[in-house]
Order: structure tokens, then C-alpha cells, then sequence
């Protein structure tokens, strides 16, 4: 696993909400499928329902117990990199919470917890370009 972090998702209660505050903060994001991105430098802050993101790790957040709300992202070049990683993570001791598969946006993804329980995606996305060093460009969604 290269030492980066691509993504970071923090599940939210109120997406709207929370995007007005990142935007009074100075932030500019794109809202895309009930998802705002935003650009961080060379990784994406993402804003998502607590609940969808819970669901999307292979957890079950239905009365908010267990999940902090915050899973980071390790996106990858290929699916094969991305089933090499899962099993070297449990290998090396994490859960796997959610095998990898194909995903609705045209990637490959699954997620594991550390053994700390914090959560980790990792992805093929083949929409979210890497340059050569890892560092990660969300694109233009073409909406304000």
C-alpha cells in the first residue's frame, strides 16, 4: 500500500448543511447524486449521508452506534491492485467489510476496518485520475 490517502468521506446529517458550512469556509464543491466533492490539494473531501456511507463500508448504522462517521479512501490504478490490497490487509490483521465488487459508478471497491475499527475504502475509480505519484484529481462534474 503506497503511503497516501486519496479521499477522505465524512458521513453527514444534513448534506446541504454541511456544504453551506464548508462554503462559508471558503471551500467551492460539486454536489454530484446527493455528494459534494470538494478538491483538498492532492486528495478529495467528500461529504455523504452517515447513513449511505455506513451502509457502503458493510456496516449496519441504522441507530448510529459503531461507526465514527468517517471512512478514509486508497484508490488504486486497477482491480487487481485493489484485490491484492483487501488481502493483504487481513492478512496483516484488518476485518474485511465489504468484499470488493463492481461498483454503480463504474469502479472497483471494498472496504476493511483496521484493527482499531477505523475504516478504509479501497478503489478502482477509473473517473478520479492519478498522477504518477498518487495524487488524486476530482473531476469537473460540470455543475456550479
Amino acid at each position: 500500500m503506497e503511503q497516501r490517502v486519496s479521499l477522505i468521506t465524512l458521513g453527514v446529517a444534513d448534506l446541504a448543511r454541511s456544504r453551506t458550512f464548508y462554503e462559508t469556509l471558503g471551500w467551492r464543491g460539486q454536489e454530484v447524486e446527493e455528494t459534494v466533492f470538494f478538491q483538498a490539494g492532492g486528495l478529495g473531501l467528500v461529504l455523504w449521508s452517515r447513513e449511505k456511507l455506513a451502509l457502503d463500508s458493510g456496516l449496519d448504522d441504522a441507530h448510529g452506534t459503531g461507526f465514527g462517521g468517517i471512512v478514509l479512501a486508497h484508490n488504486l490504478r486497477s482491480p487487481a491492485e485493489v484485490d491484492a490490497l483487501l488481502t493483504t490487509a487481513r492478512q496483516a490483521g484488518a476485518t474485511i467489510t465489504k468484499p470488493a465488487a463492481t461498483t454503480t459508478y463504474g469502479g472497483y471497491a471494498g472496504s476493511f476496518a483496521d484493527p482499531d475499527g477505523h475504516l478504509w475504502e479501497i478503489a478502482h475509480n477509473p473517473g478520479f485520475p492519478l498522477a504518477e505519484d498518487g495524487t488524486l484529481t476530482i473531476p469537473d462534474f460540470g455543475t456550479p
